[in-house]
Formats: C-alpha cells, sequence, structure tokens
C-alpha cells in the first residue's frame, strides 16, 4: 500500500480523538513481563491465516536462537477474530496475531492489544509512510506494526476475454456490458461473481465509490454505512443479481472457485494479496490470467481491500519477543523472501514498508500471471485509494449485521441494517453519536 500520504491521513485524523477517548477508557494496558531469563529460548505463539506464514516461521527459528515461534492458523474475517478475543477473555491468547487495519481501532479500543510504543513505536516511526502510521497509531500510541497495503485490483482470464470478445472494462457501466455479452454468448457462464458474505468487499467498493462509513464530529462517532455512494454500489450489485447478469457465490467457497477454474466465472474483484492464493487453487490456469485496475465510476479510483498489521494480545508474557519476531516480519528483507518462498501458499501481499517492496516484487515469480508485473501495478493504483475513509469503533459488529441482511434480501437491506448496527452500537458502547 506507496501508498498515499493522503489516503489515510485523512481517516486517522478523524479518528484519532475517538479512538484514543476510547482506548484510554477501556483498557489496552501493557501488563507484559516479558522474560529471556534462565539461558532458554523465549517461546512464543503466533496465530495468523496469512498466507506463507508456515515458511516464515520456520525461517525465523533457523536463524533465531533466543526466540522461537509456535504457528496455528486460523479462519479470517470474524471466525477469527471471535477466536482471537474469547482466547483473550479465556486468558490464552497468542503472543502474536494477526490484525487487519479495519479491526485494529475495534480491538484497540476492548483492551485486546497491548500497547506496543516503547516495543515498535520507532519502528513504526521510521519504517513506514505517516500514512500508514496513522492505521496503527491512536490516542498518541503504537498499537500494531503494519505489514501490506491493499488496493483492489480486477483478475480476468485473457483465453476466456479473447475467446468471448470481452475487452477488459474499465468503468462499471462497461463491466454491466460486459457481463451481459458473456451471458448472451455462453448462457451457463458470467463475468463475475458478487459474494454476499463479503461485507470487506462492499465496504471496498463503496470506498471506491466514495462512500464514508464512518466519520467524526469532535468527540461524537457518525456513521454512514448507508450513505448516497454506498447505495448506489448496493443498487448496482443487486440489480446485476437480479438480473443474473452475475454469480452470488459464497466467498472463498469451493464452489466459487470450481466456477473459477471450470471457466463458468470469467473474473473476480480482488487486491494484491489475492495473487497468491490463485497460485495454489488454480495451478492449473499458470498463464491464463492478468491483473487489471479496478473498473471505476468515470474516475481512477480505489476502495483498499483489507490489509494487514501484526499486534502482540492482551496477556503476553513475552511482548519484547513478540515485538522482535513482529519487526522481523514486516521490516527485515529475510522475513519477506520466507513468506514468498513458500511453495504452498506464498504471499503477494504489497508490503507498508516501501523498502521491502522491491525486495518482494524481486522474489515473486511472474510466470503464473504470465510475466506481469504485479507490484508495479498495486503499486500504482495504491495512489488511487480514495482519502477520508475511517474504521468504526463496532467493525466487527456492523460487518455481521451487513452480511446477515445481504444474504436474506440483497445489499440494499445489508448496508441499512449495517447502519442500524453502527449507530445502536456506538451507543450501546457508551460513545457519542453524532446528531
Amino acid at each position: 500500500m506507496s501508498r498515499t500520504s493522503r489516503t489515510f491521513r485523512t481517516a486517522a485524523t478523524a479518528t484519532i480523538a475517538a479512538l484514543g477517548m476510547l482506548a484510554t477508557a477501556c483498557g489496552g494496558e501493557n501488563g507484559s513481563t516479558d522474560s529471556k531469563s534462565d539461558g532458554k529460548p523465549v517461546t512464543i505463539q503466533y496465530w495468523t491465516w496469512t498466507l506463507g506464514a508456515k515458511s516464515t516461521v520456520e525461517a525465523f527459528n533457523r536463524t533465531h536462537k533466543d526466540i522461537q515461534v509456535k504457528f496455528t492458523e486460523i479462519p479470517s474475517s470474524a471466525e477469527g477474530y471471535s477466536k482471537l478475543s474469547n482466547a483473550v477473555k479465556a486468558g490464552n491468547a497468542p503472543d502474536v496475531a494477526t490484525i487487519e487495519y479495519q479491526m485494529v481501532p475495534e480491538f484497540a479500543s476492548q483492551g485486546n492489544l497491548i500497547d506496543l510504543t516503547k516495543y515498535a513505536g520507532e519502528t513504526v516511526k521510521s519504517k513506514f509512510p505517516a500514512s500508514v502510521q496513522s492505521l496503527v497509531t491512536f490516542g498518541g500510541k503504537t498499537w500494531t506494526v503494519p505489514y501490506d497495503v491493499a488496493p483492489q485490483l480486477y483478475y480476468y482470464r485473457t483465453d476466456l476475454f479473447k475467446k468471448y470478445g470481452i475487452e477488459v472494462p474499465k468503468t462499471w457501466d462497461e463491466f454491466k456490458t460486459a457481463a451481459a455479452k458473456v451471458k448472451k454468448k455462453d448462457k451457463n457462464a458470467r463475468l463475475a461473481s458478487m459474494p454476499k458474505s463479503d461485507p470487506a468487499l462492499l465496504a471496498a467498493l463503496s470506498w471506491q465509490a466514495g462512500g464514508k462509513w464512518f466519520a467524526t464530529e469532535g468527540d461524537a462517532w457518525k456513521p454512514g454505512v448507508n450513505d448516497a455512494p454506498t447505495k448506489k454500489v448496493a443498487a448496482y450489485w443487486d440489480g446485476l443479481i437480479k438480473d443474473d447478469l452475475v454469480q452470488s457465490f459464497t466467498a472463498y467457497s469451493l464452489e466459487e472457485t470450481k466456477a473459477r477454474t471450470s471457466g463458468k466465472t470469467l473474473s473476480f474483484l480482488g487486491a494484491s494479496w489475492s495473487a497468491g492464493g490463485m497460485k495454489t487453487a488454480m495451478s492449473d490456469l499458470k498463464g491464463k490470467w492478468a491483473a487489471a485496475p479496478m473498473p471505476n465510476w468515470g474516475t481512477a479510483a480505489s476502495g483498499n481491500y483489507g490489509g494487514t498489521s501484526y499486534g502482540v494480545l492482551k496477556g503476553s508474557k513475552h511482548a519484547e519477543a513478540a515485538t522482535e519476531f513482529i519487526k522481523w516480519l514486516t521490516t527485515n528483507k529475510a522475513g519477506v523472501e520466507a513468506r514468498l518462498a513458500d511453495l504452498e501458499s506464498p504471499s503477494s501481499a504489497l508490503p507498508a514498508n516501501p523498502e521491502m517492496r522491491e525486495v518482494a516484487a524481486a522474489k515473486f515469480d511472474t510466470s503464473y500471471l504470465n510475466g506481469q508485473d504485479l507490484y508495479q501495478l498495486a503499486s500504482a493504483q495504491v495512489d488511487t485509494i480514495v482519502p477520508g475513509w475511517t474504521w468504526g469503533p463496532n467493525q466487527l459488529d456492523v460487518y455481521t449485521a451487513v452480511q446477515d441482511a445481504t444474504a436474506k434480501s440483497g445489499f440494499t437491506s445489508g448496508v441499512d441494517a449495517g447502519q442500524q448496527k453502527a449507530e445502536s452500537g456506538i451507543t450501546e458502547r457508551g460513545l457519542k453519536l453524532a446528531k
């Protein structure tokens, strides 16, 4: 994510006051008693769902005598975050965990994270652009360490686009026209699938359209989950599904992957990190995929689809050792190369640390995308991310409300339900709701 300074600076400025107050009120105290005494290596627990984790842990353990890491794979999305928060409550949380940017404010404000200011504050200040720092720093405290940035990308089958005479759509109007053409050419194939089970993708598309799901007015929160740009996006996808121009498979399901591998789905909406998973899930399609900028509403623009940081969870007795591992993951050439060297699940995430982008690009095997420079494309898209987006203090509950209502009645109903949950959640947490 060379991500533009403008992109996240606005969001950070907006959230610092509200989140700073929240973090102070709700916890996040350190309490760590890191110990490396008795000459034995410190063993830390690491939970994540990110690609390349196994190879990075193996490489770290080979090259470090004082610290050893035990890796556990957990589910992504809501299930993974519930697992992490429940582990904190039960007192058996891991030392290090993956926390996406969209969840950092909520996890910090709920007291699930250790304040990393004294362990990693200077690293975050010196190694990452100010725009990225702002994603993990609230109330003057550093809560997590950034790893990647994730402007949206559009992936498409080059062989099938040629077969059906489809040009890569540059706008959402062109996307709709192309979708109709594919259906006319082959009643069993569709241009793309828009899952109803991925509110993060809907958020990214709303972000691209100029939506702002959260904002602050002084010390009060002002949710806009169903604002006008978001409703435009929701109505667009409801219309495509109603007209049977796109599919709506469950995100990341076997059904969704099978549709892509069988040629029944010609393209999908992703980010830089998507390419790593494509190599393993659709290895037989090597050389048949390409990436392009996301279609837009008339002006080049992108939302941020995901994006990862690393935090130390409350209860860890080894915050210093955990932070050393995190620094290695995010700012050390060996850590980035290890993630990309994973033969089973290589990562294609775009590093947030600009120094690591060349390292990643040099290591990434471009043959799957027929020689295309994915990192150059993704880096260019960083500059199109629309500024002004802010993540909310109850993001997970909002996502759940959006997902549940969308599954029953479509995206328009989903964003209305998300707005209601955003408002009720803010007041239930004792925060101010802007009038």
